[in-house]
């Protein structure tokens, strides 16, 4: 069996919720759920396919679990490793920051050797900037969710990520 993890920090509960949402999805093909404030950022390295999920606090901020474990994740090897992000913004409130933590943490793990999946189109979302996107600007590095101002939308992207993220790791094979 394929070992899947999903690591995620969470001060409001929205980044954990998303988690566990896609680990619901993800339940059937064997998945851990890990809070990175109780969680060494090494036990990645027990896992074949990562979904690291982060939220943007205020002006592209990291959140305190995931601040406090960066050094360790910029540490971490992701050679041979299959990694999806996901990411919780306001895209109204910081505008100018929307999903910036997303992007930095695709940065890394990518810089570290990691197969990076799960790009999700731009569409549907009104910010100015985001660091999560990719150069052409058409795709976020990862899904981005916004419980702020799309909640609405939520369960619906996670639902069509997940899929399309099952589909690209070869979970299915």
């Amino acid at each position: 069996m394929n070992k899947i993890a999903i690591f995620f920090g969470s001060d409001l509960g929205n980044t954990e919720d998303a988690a566990q949402r896609i680990g619901e999805i993800l339940k059937p093909y064997g998945v851990d759920i890990f809070d990175v404030g109780k969680t060494p950022i090494d036990t990645m390295s027990n896992y074949d396919y990562l979904f690291l999920g982060h939220p943007t606090w205020d002006y592209g901020g990291l959140q305190m679990d995931w601040d406090e474990n960066w050094e360790a994740l910029e540490a971490q090897s992701f050679e041979g490793k299959t990694v999806a992000c996901f990411g919780m913004g306001d895209q109204y409130g910081y505008a100018e920051f929307f999903q910036d933590a997303m992007g930095l943490m695709h940065d890394i793990v990518k810089d570290n050797g990691g197969k990076m999946v799960g790009y999700w189109p731009n569409d549907g979302y009104e910010h100015e900037e985001s660091k999560a996107l990719t150069k052409d600007g058409k795709m976020f590095v990862g899904l981005a969710l916004d419980e702020d101002n799309q909640e609405y939308l939520t369960q619906e992207r996670i639902d069509a990520w997940t899929k399309q993220v099952i589909e690209e790791m070869g979970l299915d094979s």
